[in-house]
C-alpha cells in the first residue's frame, strides 16, 4: 500500500498557515449574511406585498443558483456590466458571493424564528407603551435569536466548507494549498486527507463554542 502517514504530518503546518484566510472569508461573509438575512426575514414577514415579493424573489434566486456559478457571476460577470468592479479582488468577490447566497437561507431561518415567538408578546409590548422597534429589540429579537442559533450555526459550518470553492477564483486558502501540494508531490490521498483533518478540527472547535453559547442562552429558561 502506497500510503505515507508521515507526509500528512509534514503537510499539516504548511496547510494550516492558510487557516486565517479561510476563517476571514467565512466570518466576514457570515456577518454580511446575518445582516442581510435579518432584513430579508423582516421583509418576508412584512404586511407590505412589495417587500414580501422582493424578498421572495431574492431568496428564490440565490437559493437556486449553484455557489460556483454565483462566484463566477460576481467575479467575472459584474466587471462586464459595471466597470467599477474591475478593481475587485478575488477574496472580496468570494466574500460577497458567500454572504449573499447564505443570506437567502438565513432569511428563512430568521423568518421562522420570528414566527416562533408568540404574537401576543408584541401586542403586550405595544399595549405597555413600547414602540414596535423597541419591542423587537428588547423582547422579540432575543427570543428569536435563541431559536435561530442552531440552524444559524449550521449555515456558518457550511460557509467554512464553501470557502474551498474560492480556489476557482485564484484565492489560496487551505484547500488550494493542499491541491498544489498534491500536484507537486503526487501524494493526493495524503494531501487531501490532511486538509480534511484541518476542516474537521475547525468544525469541532466551532461546534463546541456554539454548544457553550446555546447553554448560556438557555440559562433563563431552565427551571
Amino acid at each position: 500500500m502506497n500510503f505515507h502517514p508521515e507526509y500528512i504530518l509534514e503537510l499539516l503546518p504548511t496547510i494550516a498557515k492558510y487557516i486565517p484566510i479561510t476563517l476571514f472569508m467565512a466570518v466576514v461573509a457570515m456577518i454580511i449574511a446575518v445582516v442581510l438575512g435579518m432584513v430579508l426575514g423582516l421583509m418576508r414577514n412584512s404586511d407590505n406585498p412589495l417587500l414580501r415579493s422582493s424578498a421572495s424573489v431574492y431568496i428564490s434566486f440565490f437559493r437556486a443558483i449553484p455557489m460556483l456559478v454565483q462566484l463566477f457571476l460576481i467575479y467575472y460577470g459584474l466587471p462586464q456590466l459595471f466597470p467599477i468592479f474591475t478593481k475587485m479582488d478575488a477574496v472580496t468577490a468570494a466574500i460577497i458571493a458567500f454572504g449573499f447566497k447564505q443570506a437567502a437561507f438565513l432569511a428563512e431561518i430568521f423568518r421562522a424564528a420570528f414566527l416562533s415567538v408568540d404574537r401576543g408578546q408584541m401586542e403586550a409590548c405595544l399595549t405597555g407603551g413600547m414602540t414596535r422597534v423597541q419591542a423587537y429589540r428588547r423582547i422579540i429579537l432575543p427570543q428569536a435569536a435563541r431559536n435561530a442559533l442552531p440552524a444559524t450555526g449550521n449555515i456558518f459550518i457550511s460557509l467554512i466548507k464553501e470557502t474551498s470553492l474560492a480556489f476557482t477564483l485564484g484565492v489560496v486558502e487551505i484547500f488550494a494549498e493542499a491541491k498544489m501540494q498534491a500536484a507537486e508531490s503526487f501524494r493526493f490521498f495524503e494531501a487531501y486527507l490532511a486538509v480534511a483533518l484541518i476542516y474537521w478540527v475547525l468544525i469541532i472547535i466551532y461546534s463546541y463554542l456554539q454548544e457553550r453559547l446555546e447553554k448560556y442562552l438557555d440559562r433563563p429558561y431552565r427551571t
